[in-house]
């Protein structure tokens, strides 16, 4: 892939096929972080426990993302460098009903032995600025293609219900009023991020004293881990 400074939409008709190419691996990782939490919900409501998830979206960033993120961050224009400055290409949000779920699910996930977690982020634990919620996991997970493994990183984004219902609208909003949003609606939107965080602590009680069990164990936030 070419350095060169020429519009995205050029680089993207030159090098569309090596692009589809570099995605595949990366489209792969998301299979199979999808298929081991499918297993585990599965599992989960078989014994009877409840399934945490809600729902799973994988997300797979198209090749103009990739490529418009590479020129914001000053990422060169070779697969080398995109792979390992850009590590949020494979995504995966899931959406759990509790906050005890989100940890849950995060533990059963990450102790899994060809999991490994590189990077956690806990905004449950602290809060963005703008009241964003969710937990963060960056992992790595071998795919094995015909003649090689390849180590592919995907960002897993879990959060509750109430917490993604927020994340939605917000974005909606900020779409909707971009470039600038007024500081009263940034107000507003921080104040009802807020509101959902209380809700969620008050369901989690709820559920708690009905179903028992400890309160939801968090890992350290923003830390890197090593097998």
């Amino acid at each position: 892939m070419p350095h060169g400074t020429g519009q995205v939409p050029e680089v993207l008709h030159e090098h569309m096929s090596d692009l589809n190419h570099f995605l595949m691996v990366y489209r792969f990782g998301l299979a199979e972080i999808n298929t081991k939490l499918d297993i585990l919900a599965e599992e989960l409501a078989h014994h009877g426990t409840g399934n945490p998830i809600e729902h799973i979206r994988p997300r797979l960033k198209t090749p103009a993302s990739i490529l418009a993120k590479a020129r914001r961050i000053g990422c060169p224009l070779t697969y080398t460098d995109l792979r390992q400055r850009i590590r949020d290409i494979a995504g995966m949000r899931v959406v759990c009903g509790f906050v005890s779920d989100v940890y849950t699910v995060a533990e059963m996930l990450t102790r899994q032995p060809d999991v490994q977690l590189v990077l956690t982020k806990d905004y449950i634990e602290k809060p963005k600025p703008n009241g964003y919620r969710s937990l963060h996991l960056l992992v790595e997970i071998p795919v094995f293609m015909s003649d090689r493994m390849v180590s592919v990183p995907v960002e897993v984004q879990l959060r509750t219900v109430a917490m993604d219902f927020w994340a939605s609208l917000e974005h909606k909003i900020y779409y909707k009023h971009s470039p600038q949003v007024p500081a009263r609606l940034r107000d507003e939107l921080t104040a009802a991020a807020n509101d959902a965080a209380r809700l969620d602590e008050r369901m989690e009680l709820l559920h708690r004293e009905i179903h028992g069990g400890p309160a939801p164990v968090r890992p350290s936030a923003d830390h890197s881990t090593a097998r």
